[in-house]
């Protein structure tokens, strides 16, 4: 008669420390990607308006490790990114792609003109299939792209100068960019 009631207290107390381990020992940030250390996704993409040329899957292998940003004009976590970006650009640390995601054209290209252009090349993904096919959960999230076109890491969240430090920086010194 007491098993029966032990059951429930046991598979409470266990339900209990997964919960418990979760909460602090899992990074949301690092949800991982099915796509790390597969060639980009197949896509070609208008430009941003006025922020030409395009974007395509082709463009992503340049021979020296790249990173592709999903970004969007109403995104407020982009913005908190996009700073840190610019300076990147403008000390030619890395190229930068811009995905804008789901994003009215003339939205983008107001926001790019607002905030500057740290992007080499932008591509309008207006309907979002562009993101699925790269497994995009929101924006921003930032793809770190191998000299082949291969997908190396995946951020989700903005980039940090941490961040960059962290996780972007040894990928291009182990790639000599």
């Amino acid at each position: 008669m007491k098993l029966k009631f032990l059951a429930p207290v046991l598979t409470f107390a266990a339900i209990a420390v997964i919960l418990w381990y979760a909460l602090f020992n899992l990074n949301p940030t690092e949800i991982p990607s099915e796509l790390v250390s597969k060639p980009a996704p197949a896509f070609s993409l208008e430009p941003v308006p006025g922020y030409g040329p395009g974007l395509a899957q082709a463009d992503l292998a340049t021979g020296k490790v790249t990173l592709l940003n999903v970004f969007a004009s109403w995104c407020v976590a982009c913005m908190a990114e996009h700073p840190f970006f610019m300076e990147l650009t403008k000390q030619n640390v890395v190229e930068i792609y811009g995905l804008n995601y789901k994003d009215k054209p003339d939205a983008a290209a107001q926001w790019l003109d607002r905030h500057g252009n740290p992007y080499a090349r932008t591509g309008m993904d207006l309907k979002g299939r562009v993101g699925i096919d790269f497994g995009v959960y929101g924006v921003p999230e930032t793809f770190v792209i191998s000299a082949d076109g291969k997908i190396l890491d995946k951020i989700i969240g903005p980039v940090s100068k941490d961040m960059f430090d962290m996780r972007i920086r040894p990928l291009l010194n182990e790639a000599g960019s």
